[in-house]
């Protein structure tokens, strides 16, 4: 059974390289605004921000250390907010493009995706028909995406980033991804208390069902017990509604433009924080603390702060 805490986690993912520019004008894409972004998702009450960078001219994925350092420092300087930085970049991009920047900056969290799978992005083609950029209609039509992360790749994530003291959102997207990080555990790779992010609703895994989220609950709770900490990641209009379910079960919530691009049935989100605001009542509602950065950080056993490289 993961340990449940009194406070709750909330992680706002500003960015990522999933959605596309012409989908939302509310979605980050220069420094500034993926640094606007992230403070005010803070401010609204995230403990953690999740973080991508996006090319300043079209917004597709960039995961140089360059495009990342420009709002790592203002974020660092203006909260005092967890950073956690994306090793999945963009799941067309290879492994050594997207470890660089968790790398070079040592933070806190990486993010780390536990297996290999198909990645379905083309049905939002059909919701979304007006694209700005040839780079978006490419990217997202692409039926042949497979997002590597094998068992090499994870280890050698784990090896390297974790000679950093810097630890892992293990992003798990179907009830293998678990199989495998009880893998890697076992072996002393990594250690709790793991920060588990279990993903609902993206093509390619597994589903948005009240089922689907208590079959991963329940898996988690028997492959790990107390040592793991839970938290889930509803995709598209799915947000809402896992979080709420996760809160009631005990477990910690991320929402963010990453990950869905409404604040309701047919109403675009103005902005994360926004998403931040919603989530923020859900948990509130229920009787439910949200946890500080600093609470985050002794929940996750995360190195502070002080010790990262930017």
């Amino acid at each position: 059974m993961a340990a449940r805490n009194n406070k709750v986690i909330i992680t706002c993912a500003v960015t990522g390289a999933i959605h596309t520019p012409s989908m939302s004008p509310a979605l980050p894409v220069t420094a500034a605004q993926i640094a606007r972004a992230s403070i005010e998702a803070a401010e609204a009450g995230a403990s953690v921000i999740h973080l991508h960078a996006r090319n300043p001219e079209d917004g597709s994925p960039d995961q140089s250390p360059e495009a990342f350092a420009p709002f790592l420092s203002v974020i660092k300087q203006s909260t005092d907010a967890v950073v956690n930085i994306t090793t999945g970049g963009a799941p067309t991009m290879p492994i050594d493009e997207r470890i660089r920047p968790a790398l070079t900056f040592q933070p806190e969290l990486a993010s780390l995706n536990m297996g290999t799978m198909n990645f379905g992005l083309f049905p939002m083609l059909n919701r979304f028909k007006d694209l700005e950029h040839e780079w978006e209609r490419e990217y997202l039509s692409n039926k042949n995406i497979i997002f590597r992360n094998t068992f090499g790749d994870i280890e050698r994530v784990m090896q390297t980033l974790g000679a950093n003291g810097t630890r892992f959102e293990f992003e798990c997207y179907d009830t293998a991804h678990l199989y495998n990080l009880k893998h890697f555990h076992d072996a002393g790779l990594v250690k709790g208390p793991l920060f588990i992010q279990t993903v609902f609703g993206l093509m390619g895994g597994i589903g948005a069902h009240p089922d689907d989220v208590l079959h991963m609950k329940r898996t988690a709770d028997r492959l790990f017990g107390e040592d793991y900490r839970w938290s889930v990641l509803g995709a598209g209009r799915h947000q809402m509604t896992i979080a709420a379910m996760a809160a009631v079960m005990g477990g910690n919530v991320r929402v963010g433009l990453e990950d869905s691009l409404w604040a309701g049935p047919g109403i675009a989100a103005q902005s994360n924080a926004q998403q931040v605001r919603m989530v923020r009542q859900i948990i509130e509602g229920l009787g439910l603390e949200i946890a500080t950065p600093d609470e985050a950080r002794e929940m996750l056993a995360l190195k502070g702060g002080d010790a990262v490289g930017f």
